[in-house]
């Protein structure tokens, strides 16, 4: 029983529009998998330097002691994207919170906002609802005088 409560893990999330991604994060050697696979052959590849950002900014050196495995679910490809990036820059703050130091964490955070504060924090934006009246949300359909 002891054994299992040694295991220094934290679990965090992303969110992107309706897209959700579960970071569990934990002591292990550098590896980051997402739904299973490696981080490496996330489609759709254009967008494949958006998931790596958390670590370029970072370094390779501060991801090396660590396993992060991603779960992510709904929306599209680019939301899912964007809410894989934030699961892993979130993990990796709380769990330099949670078992290593202040000091570092606060390193960690600083540089992830100055280059791009979603990282960190949600997009709170939503899809506006159509009403009656019109086409869209916000434009009406056209009146005619004659």
């Amino acid at each position: 029983m002891e054994g299992a409560s040694k295991i220094e893990s934290v679990q965090v999330f992303g969110r992107k529009k309706n897209a959700t991604a579960v970071a569990y994060c934990k002591r292990g050697h550098g590896l980051i998998k997402v739904n299973g696979c490696p981080i490496e052959l996330v489609e759709p590849e254009i967008l494949r330097t958006k998931t790596y950002e958390p670590v370029l900014l970072l370094g390779q050196q501060r991801f090396a002691n660590v396993d992060i495995r991603v779960r992510v679910k709904g929306g599209g490809h680019t939301s899912q994207i964007y809410a894989i990036r934030q699961a892993i820059a979130k993990a990796i703050v709380a769990y330099y919170q949670k078992y290593v130091d202040e000091a570092s964490k606060k390193e960690i955070k600083d540089i992830l906002l100055d280059y791009d504060r979603t990282l960190l924090v949600a997009d709170p934006r939503r899809c506006e609802a159509k009403k009656f009246g019109g086409p869209s949300a916000r434009a009406r359909f056209q009146k005619s005088y004659r």
